[in-house]
């Protein structure tokens, strides 16, 4: 797409025509040079600007270094006013450019509390935020407003709702505030991107009150869609057999559904963030979308490919420890024979796959017992729950293994400086020489005091009202309870991960790298962040084919498996074939090599780039292209080859010719790797 009146430095469809080859030499990526030249404005909104309240706040921050490399100081975020937020993320200034200041300075004198500055992150970008306690007093006004222009009604106790009201108009508020600030001859290009209903209707009444900008509307996931799934309910076959209008009313959030909806069909370009999302909003909001955004992450590329795997092994050694303390009394494993696998992220039992996760896990160990494997699996399952403490067993272990490393640490130096005297002195150290009687006993004081008779403990924390919890009792259902002989063990850690956590001295970052295999079986995911995150890790993920992430992967990999991804296929197999798919894909992965394991993480590394906002930040530009097209038909062409073009990525060379991992059969009766060949 190109301006018909406008000059422009190369065209639309060449930007994205590198994506094939990932050619990082974009177009227009001038820091705002040509968009200041061509007046064209971008105003970004959405509730989680500088307010880490939901996976779109990593959206929104990880892409704004990309958006500001093409549009720089004519680019905009405006979002709510969370004090705590700011204090820490946000460097306070007036704004320099007079047209956005002279509209802050409009609504100031109204009374309206309006903090501006830079948002401490990658590209340095504006921000607005508006404070909407100080326009709560005409809150009845703006609700009266919406009903009289949407027939649309918000009931007074939804405060979430309310608050979408107060910030949208606001929002509607300051753009119709700078666009008027521009002369009458004037011809401003404005686009604005609206992220999730709570940003909905700022757009709904830029577009009733006729403001002269171009609308973006971008869902992440749909209201009803994410209400449905937590019933449990067959979503996808039902997908277009919904009334949509009873099944909003009988969970109580139809006046939010219609703000959605509204917003959905009012933009000028509507934006999924994925195909699998585009098909449930077609059914239940009602419009196909435009244009498809995939969500990306900001890579840190290393210079050498060795590094990343220096990093996982690092923090490896720090799951070690922790899993050292854990199993006081039966550590009977060895670690350099143990995997750690993990699923994490919101406490949605069903929709994150935790279930099958569970089942595939019991599977798996009976699968190793009977196989005679010496590998271990130890699996986490990281998901806030309702707490009331660190359960003591899990403290005491910590503690126990502390205290053994000291001392071993104290007697090892004693040893050292005997080993050192007797060769000094000619002579050959002898076994009974070196540990004293003394040492001895403090030795078997520690390996005594770290026997206990229970078995270890399935969770880390005492949770509450822990008889309803869904994992808990999913766990005493398939009976894996850590038992000696198990090959599989179970850990729930029910909170997020932090350095400062006594038990686990990482953060969440740092623990996905020291993990092998990270599992996202999810039932509902319009895009999924945790298996992207260990993706450009280069930690292999199991994902699915009800994920966002997991049809991208299928899309545009010709096999994901090959490179460490494997997509579970919980669309068209019943749930047991999904159990045993997963559990065929987990053994399979217990039986690779140290050295296959590796390779694969180079070859999972491999495909960060497919996830760099650097490539994908092309759908956005896609996005914004089309509604300069609809909104100002005379300036902008669409020419119907523009956009995207279909690429794969090839088979990885370096995997096997027959990869034991496309294996659909029960592993049971094929022979279990060598390790003899290991590095």
């Amino acid at each position: 797409m190109m301006p018909k009146k406008l000059e422009r430095s190369h065209s639309m469809s060449r930007v994205q025509k590198t994506l094939p080859g990932f050619d990082t030499a974009l177009c227009e990526m001038d820091r705002g040079a040509t968009a200041s030249e061509q007046n064209m404005w971008l105003f970004e909104i959405a509730w989680e600007v500088v307010n880490k309240v939901g996976g779109i706040y990593t959206v929104i921050r990880s892409k704004a270094g990309v958006t500001v490399d093409e549009m720089g100081d004519q680019y905009y975020l405006l979002g709510p006013c969370n004090e705590n937020c700011i204090k820490t993320e946000v460097e306070l200034m007036e704004p320099e450019n007079p047209l956005i200041k002279r509209a802050v300075d409009s609504m100031r004198k109204s009374g309206i509390k309006i903090v501006c500055g830079r948002w401490l992150i990658d590209g340095y970008p504006n921000v607005i935020l508006f404070d909407i306690g100080f326009a709560s007093h005409m809150l009845d006004q703006w609700k009266k407003d919406l009903w009289e222009l949407a027939h649309i009604g918000i009931p007074w106790h939804d405060k979430e709702s309310n608050d979408a009201v107060i910030f949208g108009n606001l929002v509607q508020w300051f753009i119709g505030e700078f666009r008027a600030g521009f002369d009458s001859e004037e011809k401003p290009l404005i686009m604005t991107q609206f992220h999730e209903w709570l940003s909905g209707v700022g757009l709904l009444l830029c577009r009733l009150r006729h403001v002269d900008c171009c609308t973006i509307f971008t869902t992440h996931a749909t209201l009803l869609g994410r209400y449905l799934c937590a019933g449990n309910v067959d979503f996808y076959n039902n997908l277009d057999k919904f009334d949509v209008d009873k099944e909003a009313g009988q969970r109580g959030i139809y006046h939010r559904y219609c703000m959605e909806r509204a917003a959905v069909h009012t933009a000028h370009v509507f934006s999924t963030v994925s195909e699998i999302l585009a098909i449930e909003s077609e059914a239940l909001l009602k419009r196909k979308a435009d244009v498809v955004v995939p969500n990306g992450l900001n890579v840190v590329k290393f210079q050498a490919m060795h590094e990343f795997q220096n990093l996982h092994a690092k923090a490896k050694e720090k799951i070690n420890d922790f899993v050292r303390g854990h199993f006081h009394g039966h550590f009977n494993f060895d670690l350099d024979k143990t995997l750690y696998f993990f699923i994490a992220g919101r406490y949605e039992f069903s929709n994150k796959g935790a279930d099958i996760f569970l089942e595939s896990l019991a599977r798996l160990n009976y699968y190793m017992k009977k196989s005679g494997s010496k590998m271990t699996v130890v699996a986490f399952l990281i998901f806030p729950a309702r707490t009331n403490s660190f359960n003591v067993e899990s403290l005491r272990g910590q503690a126990i293994c502390k205290q053994m490393k000291e001392t071993v640490a104290d007697i090892q130096e004693k040893i050292g400086k005997k080993v050192f005297e007797h060769a000094l002195r000619g002579e050959t150290p002898k076994g009974e020489n070196l540990l004293s009687s003394s040492d001895m006993v403090q030795l078997k004081r520690c390996i005594y005091s770290a026997q206990t008779p229970n078995l270890p403990p399935v969770c880390t924390h005492n949770v509450i009202d822990d008889y309803r919890d869904p994992v808990l009792n999913y766990i005493r259902r398939i009976q894996l309870f850590n038992g000696p002989d198990d090959r599989v063990k179970v850990i729930f850690h029910p909170e997020f991960l932090s350095s400062t956590n006594p038990l686990f001295a990482c953060d969440y970052s740092e623990f996905v790298r020291g993990c092998h295999l990270g599992v996202f079986p999810s039932y509902y995911e319009p895009w999924g962040y945790t298996p992207a995150e260990c993706t450009v890790m280069g930690i292999p993920s199991v994902t699915s084919n009800l994920s966002g992430f997991g049809c991208f992967m299928a899309e545009h990999i010709a096999d994901p498996t090959s490179y460490g991804i494997y997509i579970i296929d919980r669309r068209t197999k019943s749930l047991e074939e999904s159990v045993q798919q997963l559990a065929s894909y987990m053994f399979d992965f217990t039986r690779l090599t140290r050295r296959q394991r590796i390779l694969q993480r180079n070859r999972t590394e491999r495909l960060s780039d497919l996830l760099d906002w650097k490539n994908l930040g092309v759908y956005y530009r896609q996005a914004r292209q089309l509604a300069l097209h609809k909104v100002y038909p005379e300036l902008f062409d669409v020419d119907e080859e523009d956009g995207p073009q279909p690429f794969r990525f090839p088979r990885a060379a370096s995997a096997p010719p027959s990869p034991t991992s496309s294996r659909a059969s029960t592993p049971l009766g094929t022979p279990p790797a060598s390790d003899d060949d290991e590095d």
